[in-house]
């Protein structure tokens, strides 16, 4: 029988499955709807219209009334996401909907499903927790991608199977999860009040300052970079699209024990300062790109998804660990939840690149992404130490 953690994993790998299943889908739409960059990635980002205020809500909600109260109603919450998806292949506007229907079902999971993890995970070593979350998220990320991404290349019915494959998912992920048992104590004050770790230093300027080029730099290498060369690729660009995604988000999992390492050492930030070296190489790697094409280009692009992907996941990693280490228990589920909200900012760094690039230019974008990065981590280090030198 599968330990309850494993049963856990399935459901969050699932939920992540359909937040990233959208990714190599655009374009399908431009062929199929004639959607442009700057829309596809307003749909790309409107997941996080319905992710933040689930995250904020639902996550004091499992810290009063437990996790399996959360985790269970956002299962059919993210199947009927991807039935709206489908349904958008006839009405466009649709497909707004049901990114922010999979926001609303990410924003139930994660900061339950993650707090979750760490309680099934308290016989296993420090830090498992947090491990085994962000493997399994990651790894939903990078196979919804990859997979939607070959089903729409080469299967009939593109704008239809992708999603189907999701609702098979879930629907396993809800037998799966149904019985899995919740090991807290429960809260039992019901009134709203700050959570304590919000006004550490640690967390404010230590953590949120870099918190959103976790998926900033992610949803870079998927969103922006594999258009720059579809002209090149042709009658492989969606495929391409998935395989980038998946390149960049499995690599996030792939390279967890490495940030496990690093998040145990004696300087704590060690991890990030690595993470953040890795995105700024990636965007120079995606500098190239601007700059190339044909097969220089797409094999920068495969360079820059495995830099930037490796950023995402220590940068991920990294982040939850120090969640976990700060977070009194029954403040957990809040405080992963605001740091998820923190990151999530990170889907409009592609929309914003998209809007400046017609008048800047990719290139000047992407360095500008580098060096907003080293400010991020800079500027939080010098005011952290600020706070915590003694007077």
């Amino acid at each position: 029988m599968l330990s309850p953690w494993v049963r856990l994993a399935a459901a969050l790998f699932a939920v992540s499955w359909g937040a990233n299943q959208f990714a190599p889908m655009q374009l399908v739409y431009r062929e199929h709807l004639g959607l442009g960059n700057g829309a596809f990635t307003a749909m790309l980002a409107s997941y996080v219209v319905g992710l933040v205020p689930a995250l904020l809500y639902f996550g004091r909600v499992s810290d009063r009334f437990g996790r399996r109260a959360v985790i269970r109603p956002m299962i059919p919450v993210g199947i009927v996401s991807s039935l709206v998806l489908i349904a958008g292949a006839a009405v466009p506007d649709l497909l707004y909907l049901g990114r922010v229907l999979a926001g609303l079902a990410s924003g139930m999971a994660f900061g339950a499903g993650t707090a979750w993890m760490k309680e099934l995970s308290s016989t296993a070593p420090a830090g498992a927790g947090a491990r085994r979350a962000a493997v399994s998220l990651s790894a939903g990320f990078g196979c919804g991608a990859l997979f939607a991404g070959v089903i729409a290349q080469w299967l009939p019915a593109p704008e239809l199977l992708p999603y189907l494959v999701h609702v098979a998912l879930m629907v396993g992920a809800l037998a799966l999860v149904w019985a899995v048992p919740d090991v807290r104590v429960r809260a039992t004050d019901l009134t709203a009040k700050p959570l304590s770790v919000l006004a550490t230093p640690q967390f404010r300027w230590g953590i949120a300052p870099w918190a959103p080029w976790v998926f900033g730099v992610a949803t870079v290498s998927f969103a922006i970079l594999p258009p720059l060369v579809s002209e090149s690729l042709r009658s492989t660009s969606v495929a391409f699209t998935g395989l980038i995604a998946a390149l960049t988000l499995i690599t996030g999992a792939v390279i967890q024990p490495w940030a496990k390492r690093w998040s145990q050492q004696d300087d704590a930030a060690a991890g990030v300062r690595v993470g953040i070296a890795l995105g700024v190489l990636g965007f120079g790697a995606a500098t190239v790109v601007a700059y190339t094409d044909g097969a220089l280009s797409v094999a920068a692009i495969v360079v820059a998804a495995f830099l930037l992907g490796s950023c995402y996941g220590i940068l991920l990693g990294s982040g939850l660990a120090s969640v976990e280490k700060l977070a009194p228990a029954d403040e957990l589920a809040q405080t992963v939840a605001v740091f998820y909200c923190l990151i999530y900012i990170g889907f409009a760094v592609p929309f914003v690149i998209s809007l400046l690039a017609p008048h800047l230019g990719y290139a000047t974008c992407f360095v500008g992404a580098a060096l907003l990065m080293l400010l991020s981590v800079a500027v939080g280090r010098r005011v952290k130490d600020r706070h915590l030198t003694p007077t």
